[in-house]
C-alpha cells in the first residue's frame, strides 16, 4: 500500500513515499527533498554467506548525470565506475549503520542509493544517508535502528543546517553527523581552522536536529514497518570458547598479545592456532571456528587489560604517543618530499607541482565543481602489512583515506593567484599499524613545505581510540591508537589541524554511540597529542615552507592581460600562443579573466614568452623602443616582427642615418634590430625607426 510522509526539515520539505516504487525489496524509501529526488533501498539474501567471519554489507551510491541534465562523456555515453564523491558518500552511509546490525549476522545485504534529480538547495548525499536509514529500518531485516544525519555548516560564526550548495561554498565548516536516539554514532568534518569549543557544539547542534528526524523516521517504521526476520546466528559457541581456555589459559593470551613488535605478537597468535588445531584434530565443526575464536578471545584479552588494568599490548601510558620521526627530502629530483614515522606506522609523501591546466576535472552531480586544484592520494600497499598479494589499485579505503588527508590541507593552501600552481600529494604506505591516514596528514604537511608550497600553518593529525564498559560511565580514551587497538576497540576518532583550530574529523565506532563526555576528552586529547607531534618533531624537521620551489619544479610566473585581448595572444586556430610555445619551450595557460601563466623550468625562456605576450597587448605608443627580426623585405623598407603575429614596417627612408638606395644594403633577413615607434602616419598606420633609436 502506497503511504507518503512529510516534514519541514531546515526549511525544506522532506517526503518519504513508502510503497509507491520498487515493491520486491525488502524496504524502500523514494526520497524528495525540494526537487531532490533519490530512491533508497535495502535488501538482503535468505540465507548467510558461508565461509566468511564479517558482516557482507555493501553500500552504492550511484549518480545518474541525468539528474543534472548531462549526457555521460566518453564512448559509451553512459555512466561509467563510482566517482570519488559517490565512493565518499558510500563509506559515510556505511559507517554509521554497519554497527546497528546485529554482530552475528552473516546474510549479505546490500543499500542501494540512486540519484534521479538534484536540487542545488538540497543536498543529494543527505537524502541518500536518510533514505536509506529509513529503508533498512522500514524493511524485515535485523537493524537496531532507526539513525539519522544532518549536515551543519558556518558561516560569518553561525550554525546553517543542511545547507544547500551556495553555502556551501562560502561556509568555513562542513560537518556531517550521524546519530541514534542517544548518541552521536558518526562524524565526518572538513573545517577552515575551527575551534575544539565551536566544532563540539556544531556537533551536538546535529545531533539536536537528528532527534526531531528519528522521530519522523519512528511514525513511518509504526505504519509501514515489517517485522524483523529471523535469521541463522554465526556466534561462536561457548562450550568452545571454554575448551579453548583449557588449552590457553587467559594469562597466556595476554602474554601473547603483550608486545609492541607487530610480527612477535602475530608469530604467537599463529602458535596458539597450531596448538587448538592440534586439540581440535578431530571435530571438524571447531576447526572452522578457530579463526575467529581466537580473534574474539584476543579480543576480550586486550579490551580487560586496557580497561580493567590500565594495560596496553605495547606497554604504553594511555596518553603516550609512540616513537616519532621525521625527515624531509628523502627522495631526490622530486618537488618535495617527506617521511613519517610513528612506531610501526610509517608515510613518504611526495609533492609533484604543475600549471594549473593539469588540476583534475570532475564530472559529477556538483555543477559548482568543475575541478579541483590540490589531489592527494594514498596507497596501501600489502607489504606495509606484510602480506603479499598483488596490487588493483585503489580501493575504498585509499580513497577515503586519501581524501580525508585532502580535506585536511586544504584550509592551509595558498591561493591560486599567491600560487599559481597544480599541486599533487602521493602518500605511499611503508609500515602500517594504526592510523596512516593521519600520519600522511603529518608527511604531506612536511613534503609540501619542501617543495615550497608557502601553506599558512602547519597541519599535524593524530588519532584516538575507545575501550567501554557496561555503562556509559565506564570507558578509556587511548591517546594513538595501534592496529590491535583499533581492531579489539570501539572507536577510531581521527582529528587533524593547526595550532589554531581543527580542518578535519572522521570518526569510526564499532558500538552505539557516543556520549557528550567521550566525544569532549577525544577532542582534547587529540589537540594535545597534535600540538606535541608539531613542536616536537614536525617543525624540528622542516619549521617553515621554503622561500621558493626547487630546482626540478616547474617555474611560474604570472601576468594580468585585457581580457579583450586575449584573441591576439591566443591567435588564428592557435597560431601565435603555439609559435611562443615552440619557440620558447614553455606551458601557457590563459583564463577567461585574463590571468596568463607561463611555466617552464628555463628562467630566460620563460622571461622571453612574458615579453612576447606583453608585446602582443600593448598598444604601441611614439617613443617606445622594441627589438624586431627583420622577416620581409620590400623596396620602401622592412617588415619587422617584434612577437608572433606582432609586426610593423620601418620605411626605407628610417633605416639608416646616411641615404640608401637598397634596404638589402643595411639589412637581412633574420637579422634583429632595436627599433623606436614613431607613432601614427598620415594613413593610420603605426610605423617605427631604426636610425633614431637611441
Amino acid at each position: 500500500m502506497y503511504k507518503s510522509f512529510s516534514m519541514e526539515l531546515a526549511g525544506r520539505t522532506l517526503t518519504v513515499d513508502v510503497g509507491r516504487v520498487a515493491a520486491q525489496a525488502n524496504g524502500a524509501a523514494f526520497m524528495h527533498y525540494g526537487d531532490t529526488v533519490v530512491l533508497s533501498t535495502a535488501t538482503a539474501s535468505e540465507k548467510p554467506r558461508e565461509g566468511i567471519d564479517f558482516f557482507p554489507l555493501s553500500v552504492e551510491y550511484e549518480e545518474k548525470l541525468y539528474a543534472v541534465g548531462k549526457i555521460p562523456g566518453g564512448f559509451n555515453k553512459r555512466e561509467g565506475k563510482a566517482s570519488e564523491n559517490a565512493i565518499l558518500t558510500s563509506r559515510v552511509i556505511d559507517r554509521p549503520m554497519r554497527p546497528l546490525f546485529p554482530k552475528d549476522y552473516r546474510n549479505d545485504v546490500t543499500l542501494n542509493n540512486m540519484v534521479m534529480s538534484v536540487d542545488p538547495e538540497c543536498s543529494p548525499e543527505l537524502t541518500a544517508m536518510l533514505g536509506s536509514a529509513i529503508a533498512t529500518a522500514i524493511s524485515d531485516i535485523p537493524f537496531d535502528g532507526p539513525c539519522a544525519t544532518t549536515q551543519v555548516g558556518l558561516i560569518n560564526g553561525e550554525f546553517v543546517i543542511n545547507p544547500n550548495a551556495a553555502q556551501n561554498a562560502v561556509s568555513d565548516l562542513k560537518l556531517t553527523v550521524a546519530s541514534t536516539r542517544e548518541k552521536v554514532i558518526m562524524i565526518e568534518a572538513g573545517a577552515n581552522e575551527v575551534p575544539e569549543a565551536k566544532m563540539i557544539e556544531a556537533i551536538y547542534e546535529a545531533h539536536k536536529v537528528n532527534q526531531s528526524v528519528i522521530e519522523f523516521i519512528d511514525k513511518i517504521v509504526a505504519e509501514c514497518g515489517k517485522e524483523k526476520h529471523t535469521y541463522t546466528s554465526c556466534a561462536i559457541p561457548e562450550e568452545l570458547f571454554a575448551a579453548i581456555k583449557e588449552v590457553v589459559s587467559p594469562e597466556a593470551m595476554e602474554e601473547a598479545v603483550f608486545t609492541d613488535v607487530k610480527q612477535v605478537r602475530e608469530e604467537n597468535i599463529r602458535q596458539i592456532k597450531d596448538k587448538l588445531a592440534e586439540k581440535f584434530a578431530d571435530n571438524e565443526e571447531w576447526l572452522a571456528l578457530i579463526d575467529e575464536a581466537v580473534y574474539q578471545y584476543q579480543k576480550k584479552t586486550v579490551r580487560k587489560m586496557i580497561l580493567k588494568d590500565h594495560k596496553r599490548p605495547d606497554g604504553r601510558a594511555i596518553t603516550q604517543i609512540r616513537p616519532l620521526a621525521a625527515e624531509v627530502d628523502i627522495v631526490p629530483r622530486v618537488h618535495g618530499s617527506a617521511m613519517f614515522t610513528r612506531g610501526q606506522t610509517q608515510i613518504c609523501t611526495v609533492t609533484t607541482l604543475a600549471p594549473l591546466s593539469e588540476a583534475q576535472k570532475l564530472d559529477g552531480l556538483d555543477e559548482n565543481e568543475v575541478s579541483k586544484r590540490y589531489m592527494h592520494h594514498y596507497n596501501f600497499p600489502s607489504y606495509s602489512v606484510g602480506e603479499t598479494k598483488p596490487s588493483r589499485g585503489p580501493g575504498r579505503r585509499e580513497i577515503g583515506h586519501g581524501a580525508l588527508a585532502e580535506r585536511a590541507l586544504i584550509p592551509v593552501l595558498p591561493s591560486e593567484a599567491d600560487f599559481p600552481y597544480a599541486i599533487r600529494t602521493v602518500s605511499e604506505t611503508f609500515e602500517s599499524n594504526g592510523s596512516t591516514s593521519q600520519a600522511s596528514v603529518c608527511a604531506s604537511t612536511m613534503s609540501l613545505m619542501a617543495a615550497g608550497v608557502p601553506i599558512s600553518k602547519p597541519v599535524a593529525g593524530i588519532s584516538c581510540g575507545l575501550v567501554t564498559g557496561d555503562t556509559d560511565d565506564d570507558y578509556l580514551v587511548l591517546t594513538d591508537i595501534q592496529g590491535l587497538e583499533d581492531f579489539f576497540g570501539d572507536m577510531d576518532f581521527k582529528v587533524a589541524g593547526t595550532k589554531d583550530g581543527i580542518t578535519a574529523i572522521q570518526m569510526d565506532i564499532k558500538i552505539h554511540g557516543l556520549t557528550r563526555n567521550i566525544v569532549e576528552e577525544a577532542i582534547a586529547r587529540t589537540r594535545e597529542a597534535r600540538m606535541y607531534i608539531l613542536d616536537e618533531v614536525m617543525l624540528k624537521a622542516i619549521a617553515e615552507p621554503r622561500p621558493e620551489v626547487g630546482p626540478y619544479a616547474p617555474k611560474i610566473i604570472q601576468i594580468q592581460i585585457d581580457p579583450a585581448k586575449i584573441g591576439e595572444v591566443v591567435g588564428q586556430r592557435g597560431k601565435t600562443i603555439n609559435a611562443i610555445i615552440e619557440q620558447t619551450g614553455v606551458k601557457i595557460d590563459i583564463t577567461d579573466d585574463g590571468f596568463v601563466s607561463v611555466c617552464g623550468t628555463d628562467k630566460a625562456m620563460m622571461d622571453k614568452a612574458v615579453n612576447m605576450i606583453e608585446i602582443i597587448v600593448t598598444e604601441f605608443e611614439e617613443g617606445q623602443v622594441f627589438e624586431g627580426k627583420v622577416i620581409s623585405i620590400k623596396e620602401f623598407g622592412a617588415f619587422l616582427e617584434f612577437a608572433p603575429g606582432k609586426e610593423g614596417m620601418v620605411h626605407i627612408s628610417k633605416v639608416s642615418n646616411e641615404r640608401i638606395n637598397r634596404v638589402e644594403d643595411v639589412l637581412t633577413l633574420g637579422d634583429v634590430v632595436k627599433v623606436v615607434c614613431l607613432g601614427k602616419d598620415k594613413m593610420g598606420r603605426i610605423s617605427f625607426s631604426i636610425k633614431d633609436c637611441k
